[in-house]
């Protein structure tokens, strides 16, 4: 068969397979069914008369040959995202869709007001919200623009810093009625504290100020931030929390500011090829202004 005539659909479904490592795994991160995936991969190996993946109970190994086909066909995906991304940058109408991705947090906090305003002031664009605490893939067009927390290394993205949100240690006021308020490290030690299943940021804090943590530290895990932070106002133990949202909510108090606790840093990133495109540059101004204001708020 020639090469050239093949499906490219086939390729991206290789890229897809080949990076979660099973068809079950990719099959839900994509949303394609795991028959469909099965019938791909074979249909692309009969096609280059190669074995592309060795089968084993755990997963997918890929062959020798399928290593050499990932790199190039993870080379022809970030072509098509480029020329796709060339052509939404050429769009010169201030309507269209938006894909905006947040942190769930931020997500259910800070942007809700804002997208209503924005509504009101500019109806021909519309927001598709994805609010995930996973990065997506700017540059495949997963999102248009993403409000994250750490700077991103990629030169064709364009990132700016918006704001930065101060931390605060905080625990329900039932909680603290029951077990004390802490005056000093030792106190805090002693308290319970409510973690994160896989994030280690609980034990990077405390490790800055001099308090070797592990799992075990935590009885009581949850790596959803929103569930995290309602663990916390029922009393489970003490937690992380922006204060410009904790010290608003009656529920908790705000604890043990002898510690040292960074402020967490805001970015607003869009792909170098979007960043003059209208709607998008308008609904980036919006969140630039609104992030720097909640920012500037939360400020001691």
């Amino acid at each position: 068969m020639d090469v050239r005539q093949l499906d490219w659909s086939l390729l991206q479904s290789f890229v897809r397979v080949a990076s979660s490592g099973s068809l079950s795994a990719a099959a839900r991160s994509s949303g394609i069914s795991q028959p469909t995936l099965g019938r791909h991969m074979r249909a692309l190996e009969e096609a280059l008369e190669q074995p592309l993946f060795t089968r084993r109970p755990e997963g997918q190994t890929l062959t020798p040959m399928g290593h050499q086909l990932l790199a190039h066909a993870q080379q022809m995906e970030d072509a098509a995202a480029r020329i796709s991304l060339t052509a939404a940058g050429a769009s010169a109408r201030l309507e269209g869709t938006v894909r905006l991705t947040a942190a769930r947090v931020v997500a259910h906090w800070h942007l809700p007001q804002l997208l209503a305003r924005l509504r009101r002031e500019e109806p021909g664009i519309r927001i598709d919200l994805v609010a995930s605490d996973l990065p997506e893939n700017l540059l495949h067009r997963e999102a248009d623009i993403a409000l994250r927390m750490f700077r991103p290394e990629r030169g064709d993205l364009s990132a700016q810093k918006v704001a930065d949100l101060p931390l605060g240690l905080y625990a329900a006021r039932s909680y603290l009625d029951r077990a004390g308020r802490p005056e000093t490290l030792e106190a805090l030690k002693a308290m319970d504290f409510v973690g994160y299943g896989r994030s280690d940021i609980m034990q990077r804090l405390m490790a800055e100020n001099g308090w070797t943590a592990s799992r075990e530290t935590f009885p009581l895990r949850c790596e959803d931030q929103l569930v995290n932070w309602a663990l916390v106002c029922a009393g489970c133990g003490v937690g992380g929390f922006q204060r410009v949202i904790a010290d608003a909510d009656p529920r908790v108090e705000r604890i043990a500011e002898f510690l040292r606790l960074p402020a967490l840093p805001v970015w607003l990133v869009v792909p170098e090829a979007l960043r003059q495109v209208p709607r998008i540059a308008r609904v980036r101004q919006a969140l630039a202004e609104e992030m720097a204001r909640i920012g500037a708020a939360a400020r001691p």
